[in-house]
C-alpha cells in the first residue's frame, strides 16, 4: 500500500468506556508490506497518533507479509475507528518493561507489577500497584476423585494437587504488551505424584491494571479411576482495615451481589447508620467516632461476621449464591438466579482483586469462591470446575462399539480422553479500591465480549483473506433471497445452541450432526450421529459468516467452537498425538482418529484475526499428524499392511496435511514442509488422471511421497467436503502453479458429469458411483466452472444448490411446534453436514460464478 493508504479497523462491539488492551490481526497482499516496513495507529477522524506494537504472523512466499499482529492500548474515550497507516509511530505513555531473573519474571505496565515464579508452586508471587500488594500469591488447584468398590461398598477418596512449574518463557516483552507462558503439571500436596499438565500465558498492557489469562489443562489419566473433583485457580488477597471496610462482590444476572464481612445492617441501623450502610454497600470506606458511636459499634461487636462466600453455576440454568460464618456452620443461601456474570471481587483498605471468567455460565458447572475474608489474607478461587458439582466423568458411554446400527467408525473401542485438553480465559484486575457498580459492569462487560479491533469485510475480501468467499449482495431478487438463507440457517444454529442447551464445559462450542423427529431430539444417543466433531467443516462456515458479515454474535459463535474442537476433539499427546476423534455421542468416543478434525486450516482464521497464541501452539502441534497414520492408518480397514508405511486418501487426509504444512511455512518460513506439499503435488500429477485418480495412495511421512494405487480405490466425496478446496484455493494463491490450479478445475468440472461424458476422460477407468453427494462438491465445482469459464458446469452447480431445501425454504417459516420436556421449534430434517456445505459451497459460489446464477434463484418456496 503506498503511504497514503490505510487500513480502515473498528471495535467488534461498542468500545468500552474504561480503558482496554487489544490485540488483532492483519492481512496483506502478497508484496504490499515488506518486513522491515513499520506501521503506525492512528483515530481515524482526528489522525492523532496512538502507541502500537507489531509483528509479523505469517510471510508470502516472495517474504513479504501475509499477516500481520498488532497490540494497543485503547484508553478512556478512545474513538471507535482506527487506521493502520505505514510509517513510524509513537511511544507509549507508559511502557511494559520485563526484568528477568534466573528465578522470576517481573511485569511492570507502570501502574502494576506483576511478580512470577519460574519454579515452584506458586505462578504469581505478588501483584503491586502503588506501592499496595493486592495479590499475595497465584496457584493451580484440584482435586482429584477416586473410586473403588470393595465388597459392594463404593469408596470415595479425594486427593488435593497444587501447580508446579516446569518451564517459563517469556514470549513478548513489550513496549505495549508483554506475554509470559508457564508450563508445568499438578503435583498432590501429600505425595508425588504429578498428572494434568497445564500451559498457561499472562498477558499485560502498558498503563492498565489488568492481567489476561489463558489456561489449558490437559488430561493425562485414566477415565475409569482418575475422576477430576475440582480444578481452578486460587489468589491469595491481603486484606486490610476494619471488617466494615472489606468488600466482596459476585455478579448476578444483571446486578451485583454487594456484601461486607460485617455488615452495618443491624436492627438499629436507621438514620445516619442507614447512610453509611448505603455508602458501605456500595463499596466506600465509613469512618467512625468511638465515643460518638460507641452504642453502634457495641451492636456491630454483637454482629454475625461473615468469612465465606461462594457462587456456584450448577448448569446454563441455574446458579445459587451462598455464605457461612465458620467452616464447622452452615451455608447460608443468599441468592439465586439464573446466568451469573461470572465477576467476582474481594478487598479492602488499599485494594483488592477482581476476577473474572469468560464463558462463565456456558462452561458450567463454573463456580467463585472467596474465603478468609476476616483475617490477614482471604482466597479468592475461580473454579473452572466447581468442587459444588459432580466429578467429571471422562468414561466412555458404552464398553463396546455400534457400527452398523449407530455409524460409528470402527470395530475399535478407541474412546479414550487421554491426551485431550480445555482453554479457558480469565481477567484478572488489581484495583486501588472497591469498584462501584459501573465498574463492576464494565469489567462484566470486558468478560462476555472481550474488546478487540477488526478490519473492514470489504478489506477482508480485497486481500482474500483465507482464499474465496463473497461479501453479501441483495442486488438482485434471486441473491437476496439466498442471503436470506445464509442469514437464517446461521441463525437457526444460534437458537439451537439456546434451545437445546449445548453448553458445558465439555460441549461448549459443538454443534449436533443430524436430528430425531420421532423423539423431537437431536441424536445425542446415536453413536456417529451426536456431537459434529469438525465433520464437513461447520468452523469454517461460522467463520465465513463473520468474515463477511463483520457481526460479532457471529466471531463469539466461532470462537466458541474453535476453542471445544481445537482443544477437546484433538489428541495433544499419545499415541494419537496430531489426530482428533470422528463424530460421536462422547467427543474422544469414535474409533477413527483423523488427522482432518484436527487440522489447522479449521483453526487459521481465529489465529490471524486475534493473534492468539494458544491457537497458535496447537497449529504447530499438528504440523506432523501425517507420522501418527503410521500407527493407526485411515484406510486400515481397506488397505492391508504393505510396503507402505500407511495408506492416505487425497482427501481429507492429505488435504489436512497440507493445511498444517501451509500453515507452518508461511508462519515460520520453513521450507521443508512447503517441501512435503510439493512432493505430494508431483505425485498427484503423476497420477494418470490427476486429481480424478485415486483417492487413496500409499504414503511416506518421511518423504512426502504418494504411491499410487490405481485410479478408483475409493469415493470422492469427502476429498472435497472436509475442508479441502477452502485450503487448497490459498494454497494455489502462495504457489502458483498453474498445473495445480488446471487439477483443480478438471477434478471440478469432472465430479457431476454424466457416467458417459465421465469415460470419455477415463475411458472407463472410474466409476460413477464413487462420485455421491453432488451438493458437497460444489465449492471444486465452482473453482472448475470459474478457471475454465464453464457455463454449463456453472449452471449444474446452481441448479445442485437451488434444488437443496436449504435454499428452497426459510427455516424460522419451516419450524413447527412439537413438545418433548417443553414445548421447542422443530425442524425435522435438519442436518449440520448439509447446512454448514450448503451455507459454504453457495458464498463461494456467489463470488466465482454469480454470473451465471439464475433469475428464479431459490425455485418453488415451500
Amino acid at each position: 500500500m503506498s503511504s497514503q493508504q490505510s487500513v480502515k479497523l473498528r471495535f467488534l462491539k461498542e468500545p468500552a468506556a474504561a480503558p482496554v488492551g487489544l490485540t488483532w490481526g492483519i492481512p496483506w497482499k502478497e508484496g504490499e508490506l515488506l518486513r522491515e516496513e513499520s506501521l503506525t495507529l492512528q483515530h481515524a477522524d482526528s489522525g492523532e497518533e496512538a502507541a502500537m506494537q507489531s509483528w509479523p504472523s505469517a510471510y508470502w512466499p516472495d517474504g513479504s507479509v501475509k499477516w500481520s499482529a498488532h497490540a494497543a492500548v485503547s484508553m478512556t474515550a478512545a474513538p471507535d475507528r482506527y487506521k493502520v497507516v505505514k510509517g513510524k509511530g509513537v511511544d507509549s505513555q507508559h511502557k511494559v518493561t520485563v526484568q528477568e531473573t534466573e528465578e522470576t519474571i517481573l511485569l511492570d505496565t507502570g501502574v502494576m507489577n506483576c511478580l512470577v515464579r519460574k519454579q515452584g508452586k506458586q505462578l504469581i508471587t505478588s501483584i503491586v500497584r502503588n506501592g499496595v500488594e493486592v495479590c499475595s500469591g497465584g496457584t493451580l488447584v484440584s482435586i482429584k476423585e477416586s473410586r473403588s468398590h470393595v465388597s459392594g461398598v463404593k469408596t470415595i477418596r479425594e486427593e488435593s494437587f497444587e501447580s508446579r512449574i516446569h518451564k517459563a518463557v517469556v514470549e513478548q516483552n513489550g513496549p505495549v504488551r508483554a506475554v509470559v507462558k508457564l508450563e508445568g503439571k499438578h503435583r498432590s500436596e501429600a505425595g508425588t505424584r504429578e498428572w494434568l499438565p497445564f500451559s498457561l500465558r499472562l498477558y499485560v498492557y502498558a498503563g492498565l491494571e489488568m492481567i489476561r489469562i489463558v489456561h489449558t489443562f490437559l488430561y493425562d489419566g485414566n477415565p475409569n479411576t482418575d475422576f477430576i473433583k475440582a480444578l481452578g485457580i486460587a489468589f491469595t488477597v491481603p486484606m486490610r482495615g476494619p471488617l466494615y471496610n472489606r468488600h466482596v462482590r459476585l455478579a448476578g444476572d444483571s446486578g451485583f451481589f454487594s456484601e461486607s464481612p460485617k455488615t452495618l445492617h443491624t436492627r438499629r441501623t436507621k438514620g445516619k447508620y442507614r447512610e453509611l450502610f448505603e455508602k458501605q454497600t456500595q463499596g466506600e470506606s465509613v469512618r467512625f467516632d468511638e465515643k460518638e458511636d460507641s452504642y453502634f459499634l457495641g451492636l456491630l461487636d454483637d454482629s454475625a461476621v461473615w468469612e465465606d462466600y461462594k457462587l456456584v453455576q450448577r448448569s446454563s440454568e441455574h446458579y445459587w449464591i451462598w455464605k457461612r460464618t465458620k467452616e464447622e456452620c452452615c451455608w447460608l443461601k443468599t441468592a439465586e438466579g439464573r446466568r451469573a456474570g461470572g465477576l467476582g471481587y474481594v478487598g479492602s483498605e488499599g485494594g483488592g482483586l477482581a476476577a473474572g471468567l469468560h464463558s462463565f455460565w456456558e462452561k458450567h458447572p463454573a463456580g467463585l469462591e472467596i474465603h478468609g475474608t476476616t483475617g490477614r489474607e482471604a482466597a479468592f478461587t475461580i473454579w473452572f470446575w466447581s468442587p459444588d458439582s459432580e466429578a467429571m466423568d471422562l468414561r466412555h458411554y458404552d464398553t463396546e462399539t455400534h457400527v452398523e446400527s449407530s455409524y460409528e467408525g470402527a470395530e475399535e473401542l478407541r474412546a479414550t480422553p487421554y491426551g485431550i485438553a480445555n482453554t479457558s480465559e480469565l481477567t484478572v484486575w488489581c484495583k486501588a479500591e472497591t469498584p462501584g457498580p459501573r465498574q463492576l459492569q464494565e469489567m462484566q462487560e470486558q468478560i462476555e465480549s472481550p474488546p478487540m479491533l477488526v478490519c473492514e469485510p470489504e478489506y477482508l475480501h480485497e486481500t482474500r483473506a483465507f482464499g474465496f468467499w463473497s461479501l453479501p449482495d441483495r442486488s438482485t431478487p434471486a441473491k437476496a433471497q439466498l442471503e436470506d438463507r445464509l442469514d437464517s440457517i446461521v441463525e437457526f444454529y444460534q437458537s439451537e445452541v439456546e434451545q437445546r442447551k449445548w453448553y458445558g464445559f465439555w460441549d461448549y462450542g459443538d454443534f449436533m450432526h443430524s436430528y430425531d423427529p420421532v423423539r423431537h431430539v437431536w441424536n445425542y444417543d446415536l453413536g456417529g450421529c451426536a456431537w459434529q466433531n469438525t465433520e464437513l467443516v461447520p468452523n469454517m462456515w461460522l467463520w465465513v459468516m463473520f468474515l463477511r458479515s463483520g457481526r460479532e454474535d457471529l466471531f463469539r459463535l466461532a470462537e466458541a467452537m474453535t476453542r471445544h474442537t481445537s482443544e477437546v476433539d484433538v489428541y495433544h499427546f499419545g499415541e494419537y498425538a496430531g489426530l482428533g476423534s470422528r463424530h460421536n455421542v462422547v467427543h474422544w468416543g469414535c474409533g477413527c482418529k483423523e488427522a482432518r478434525i484436527a487440522m489447522a486450516g479449521l483453526h487459521r482464521y481465529y489465529y490471524y484475526l486475534t493473534a492468539d497464541e494458544r491457537i497458535g501452539d496447537l497449529m504447530d502441534e499438528v504440523k506432523d499428524a501425517d507420522f501418527s497414520t503410521v500407527n493407526l492408518d485411515p484406510m486400515r480397514a481397506y488397505f492391508p499392511k504393505d510396503e507402505h508405511p500407511t495408506h492416505i486418501r487425497i482427501g481429507p487426509d492429505w488435504a489436512a496435511f497440507s493445511s498444517n504444512w501451509m500453515t507452518r511455512w508461511e508462519r515460520f518460513e520453513d521450507t521443508s514442509y512447503r517441501d512435503k506439499i510439493l512432493a505430494g503435488i508431483a505425485c498427484v500429477k503423476e497420477a494418470n488422471f490427476g486429481l480424478i485418480s485415486g483417492p487413496t495412495y500409499g504414503y511416506d511421512p518421511k518423504t512426502g511421497i504418494l504411491s499410487s494405487l490405481g485410479d478408483d480405490n475409493w469415493g470422492r466425496h469427502l476429498a472435497i467436503c472436509m475442508g479441502a478446496p477452502q485450503v487448497w484455493f490459498e494454497l494455489a494463491a502462495m504457489l502458483k502453479d498453474p498445473v495445480w490450479e488446471a487439477m483443480m478445475a478438471d477434478f471440478g468440472i469432472y465430479y457431476n458429469l454424466p457416467q458417459d461424458e465421465k469415460d470419455k476422460v477415463t475411458g472407463g477407468a472410474v466409476s460413477h458411483n464413487r462420485f455421491e453427494h453432488p451438493v458437497l462438491s460444489i465449492a471444486i465445482v465452482a473453482f472448475g466452472a470459474f478457471y475454465k469459464q464453464d457455463g454449463r458446469t456453472a449452471r449444474d452447480a446452481w441448479e445442485v444448490l437451488l434444488q437443496n431445501p436449504f435454499a428452497r425454504v426459510k427455516l424460522q417459516e419451516e419450524a413447527s411446534t412439537v413438545t418433548y420436556v417443553d414445548k421447542l421449534q422443530e425442524i425435522d430434517w435438519i442436518n449440520t453436514n448439509e447446512a454448514a456445505q450448503w451455507s459454504l459451497n453457495t458464498i463461494i459460489s456467489l463470488e466465482l460464478i454469480a454470473d451465471w446464477l439464475p433469475s428464479d434463484a431459490a425455485g418453488d418456496e415451500r
